[in-house]
């Protein structure tokens, strides 16, 4: 069975992707640490995996906060978000 996340881009990820989204399809489990490599891969050529290294992120509603992406699994059907760091308040 195929499993599917939405990734969104805001801000500067949005600017480096050239789209607001991806959807990734996957069988088994998949960690941030493979999403982040799965998106970057899916536009070769651009910044996106570098301002990835610098973002927030969320998973649903819940922040990712500093643990190892290797280590968090992202559940089927999830929305996984990145925010780029913003200036001003």
């Amino acid at each position: 069975m195929t499993n599917v996340i939405e990734v969104r881009y805001w801000a500067a990820a949005k600017s480096a992707a050239g789209t607001a989204g991806d959807r990734l399809e996957f069988d088994g489990t998949i960690t941030m640490a493979d999403v982040v490599r799965r998106a970057a891969e899916l536009h070769p050529g651009t910044r996106l995996r570098e301002v990835l290294a610098v973002c927030s992120a969320l998973i649903g509603d819940q922040p990712v906060g500093t643990a190892d992406p290797g280590g968090i699994e992202v559940p089927p059907g999830s929305t996984v978000e990145f925010l780029p760091p913003f200036a001003g308040g």
